[in-house]
């Protein structure tokens, strides 16, 4: 596996296939916040959002937060989905991903983990062997050093376009 390569690109959680994730045994989904569950800018969790971690949580899915984040904002989404949390995770580094093992009692091999950044999410989920999927990020605005990474995954990426 390269360490700079998604398992997976898709153009959002919604095109997440939970049959396929079952199927390869997995059975805890590790997922970034800010720009893959919520656009970086907003507080408000849409019902269609509520919906699918339902669904994710009666097919039998574990779900935990992994956020660079530390703000309240983090632990008040994660309060209001109902899913354990781990901020100021400094992904890529791999003591956030270590700690959510723990948290949820699994290791690399039944876990994945969603984000939608190369060098933080990406790279950290493959440094502790785990597989990891890429989503389009949910809105162009972020922080400066996250837009000038963005360039920067362009060129590792090339013409990598989402699956689904």
């Amino acid at each position: 596996m390269s360490l700079l390569c998604p398992d997976e690109y898709l153009s959002s959680v919604l095109a997440i296939d939970l049959d396929e994730l079952q199927a390869s045994g997995i059975r805890t989904l590790f997922i970034d916040l800010d720009n893959t569950l919520l656009p970086r800018t907003s507080d408000s969790v849409p019902d269609k959002l509520c919906g699918w971690v339902a669904l994710v949580k009666e097919r039998g899915f574990s779900l935990c937060l992994i956020s660079n984040n530390w703000h309240e904002r983090v632990s008040t989404t994660a309060a209001q989905l109902d899913i354990p949390l781990v901020c100021k995770a400094v992904k890529p580094l791999p003591f956030a991903f270590w700690h959510g093992f723990e948290k949820m009692a699994c290791g690399a091999d039944d876990a994945v983990f969603i984000g939608d950044q190369l060098f933080t999410d990406i790279l950290g989920a493959h440094i502790v062997g785990m597989k990891a999927i890429m989503v389009l990020p949910l809105a162009a605005k972020d922080l400066p050093h996250t837009l000038f990474l963005r360039k920067v995954e362009k060129v590792f990426m090339k013409d990598m376009k989402p699956s689904r």
